[in-house]
């Protein structure tokens, strides 16, 4: 097994006033080669947004774009005629292509908009560029399908990878068999748990390789984490 930790307070940071945010890979005025990316995951930002703030109208390209959102709500608006809000246990995907403009704002006069924002690298270049937005219903399994190339009840997304949303109790352990030639990145969103014998806490990663299996502990009350399985 080779493993990576990173810790949460050693990301990229900038608070902007209206946006706190953290960046796991190099990102805007952040730039640190040893982090770059992980396999085809490019970007894991952390974003907490002021009530009423957000981001206009700006474009994209070749990049499958993932929202998940923590706290609040997030409303969009993209340049293909989607207007949609984005609740906690919904699923949002956009895959860029060729080009695609979208603004993502916090409509709430009083409350902070909290998300996990997250690009993968696509499987080809110049698709078409398309918006799905799906409800993840709660599992007892503890874990939920959150986007895949095959869909399965999940967003589809361009990319060769698949990614779970892992809410272990405290004393539960989620296991998640690995396929040979796979590898892991273990993302806490909230609370902590223990992965590897590795105690990971809110906004602490895990970077796995040549693992045959995933196990989780959950070691708090509102433990939830994205388990990223990539090529």
């Amino acid at each position: 097994m080779v493993k990576v930790k990173r810790p949460a307070a050693e990301r990229g940071h900038a608070d902007h006033g209206w946006l706190d945010t953290w960046h796991s890979f190099s990102f805007a005025d952040y730039h640190d080669t040893r982090w770059m990316g992980f396999r085809s995951l490019r970007v894991i930002n952390d974003d907490r947004i002021a009530a009423g703030r957000g981001f206009g109208m700006h474009p994209h390209r070749d990049m499958e774009i993932i929202t998940w959102v923590l706290k609040g709500r997030l409303r969009h608006q993209d340049s293909l005629g989607h207007a949609a809000d984005i609740l906690p246990g919904e699923a949002q995907r956009m895959s860029a292509g060729t080009g695609i403009l979208h603004s993502e704002a916090n409509p709430s006069p009083g409350e902070e908009l909290r998300l996990l924002q997250i690009w993968l690298l696509p499987s080809s270049r110049g698709l078409a560029p398309s918006y799905e937005q799906r409800a993840l219903p709660e599992d007892a399994s503890g874990l939920r399908l959150l986007a895949s190339a095959e869909g399965d009840g999940a967003v589809t997304i361009h990319s060769a990878a698949r990614v779970w949303v892992a809410d272990p109790i405290p004393g539960q352990t989620l296991r998640l068999p690995v396929a040979a030639g796979r590898h892991l990145w273990v993302q806490v969103a909230t609370g902590s748990l223990r992965c590897v014998d590795e105690v990971l806490r809110e906004g602490d990663a895990l970077a796995l390789s040549q693992v045959e299996l995933l196990e989780l502990e959950g070691l708090e009350d509102g433990t939830q984490a994205l388990v990223f399985d990539l090529a």
